[in-house]
């Protein structure tokens, strides 16, 4: 079997007036193949550059478009691939728009193989290790005196046991953010786990004092407390609390993870499997967590394709442990694909369809799909 075309195909939907639009545009990675075999994939990044890193041009010899690096290799070899790419973009590649790229690449890839054999995607990398797994409800913007009932909207549509809320600079001030989450954990009582993301907005000093103020209210992580770019800073505010330190939506490979593993930064590692690489890098990352005893739950804000790639990788992996699941404005997630995803007592079920079990709905496409 030979790789005969890859193509990036950009959809931009209309803004979505509620809070927290992410998401409102893609990229799907569609890879063809002499056998008749389409495997497709999902990029989280800004769709027109990824769509110049696969299929601009070759340029000089240690930077080339990504779709005439692979046409014509057999699309099972997934692992040689991956380092074909990243190797001959070792100017553009090592970091940014070309490993968000490849990440569609690499999971259109291992849709193929597992469609060509008729097994899902978990089977390749090792089997599920359960046919349903946790998921927690993500969302969580409204103020203190609404927090709790936002959450438990949540928790009323999946029987969520776990939730997730935003905190950090969007709340104005630590002490705005602490209120806010008193107030979901007194709404909530004590039978609901409560997780934080801060999206990387704090100073090492605010994170330390939010952690102090809310050492009481049994927070199951605090995601992102300061930047990914001072590691040396989230390693400090892990340091000085007991809360896990959750971290990694936004790094791009394992040599990023390997960085927050070995500044002891990090207690859950969060690849986003349509930026960091795709599946072949998600499972070398979740190798890392393992191996320092770390727990991994892939960041699945985004799509439907990096949906199931992300569940794909938490089936799989012995440190995964729970699966995100988006409740803001996300219809890349609910509408792209002609499958569902649905929660029930707080479980997602890992479904057993060949490839990435995800059937796009062609009319989803056309009616968004943009051609410049």
């Amino acid at each position: 079997m030979k790789i005969t075309n890859v193509e990036a195909i950009y959809l931009r939907l209309p803004q979505v007036k509620e809070q927290c639009d992410s998401g409102q545009d893609a990229l799907v990675v569609k890879v063809s193949t002499d056998a008749g075999l389409t495997g497709i994939g999902e990029v989280d990044s800004s769709p027109l550059a990824v769509k110049g890193a696969i299929e601009g041009p070759f340029s000089h010899t240690i930077t080339s478009g990504l779709r005439e690096l692979v046409m014509g290799e057999d699309p099972f070899e997934t692992e040689y691939l991956w380092h074909k790419m990243y190797r001959q973009n070792s100017y553009s590649g090592r970091r940014g728009i070309a490993i968000h790229a490849m990440s569609g690449i690499d999971m259109a890839l291992w849709d193929i193989l597992g469609k060509s054999l008729g097994v899902p995607v978990w089977r390749l990398l090792g089997g599920r290790r359960q046919a349903r797994m946790p998921a927690y409800a993500s969302g969580g913007w409204a103020p203190a005196e609404g927090i709790a009932d936002e959450l438990r909207s949540f928790i009323e549509r999946g029987g969520f046991r776990t939730v997730k809320m935003r905190v950090g600079a969007g709340d104005g001030t630590v002490r705005n953010s602490v209120r806010r989450v008193r107030a979901a954990r007194a709404g909530l009582g004590d039978d609901v786990d409560i997780l934080c993301d801060a999206h990387g907005t704090w100073s090492v000093v605010e994170a330390k004092r939010f952690c102090r103020e809310v050492a009481d209210c049994d927070i199951g992580w605090l995601e992102e407390p300061v930047t990914g770019d001072d590691k040396r800073g989230m390693a400090e505010v892990r340091a000085a609390t007991d809360i896990p330190i959750a971290a990694g939506e936004s790094e791009f490979n394992r040599f990023d993870f390997r960085d927050l593993i070995d500044l002891r930064a990090v207690d859950v590692l969060q690849p986003d499997l349509a930026i960091c690489g795709g599946i072949t890098e998600g499972m070398r990352i979740e190798a890392l967590a393992s191996a320092y005893q770390l727990r991994t739950a892939p960041h699945l804000w985004g799509g439907a394709l990096m949906f199931a790639a992300g569940l794909a990788v938490a089936a799989a992996a012995s440190s995964g442990f729970i699966i995100e699941y988006s409740l803001g404005a996300n219809p890349l997630l609910h509408e792209l694909a002609v499958e569902k995803f649905p929660v029930a007592d707080g479980l997602i079920e890992i479904p057993d369809r060949p490839g990435l079990g995800v059937t796009v709905d062609e009319d989803f496409v056309r009616r968004y799909r943009k051609d410049a």
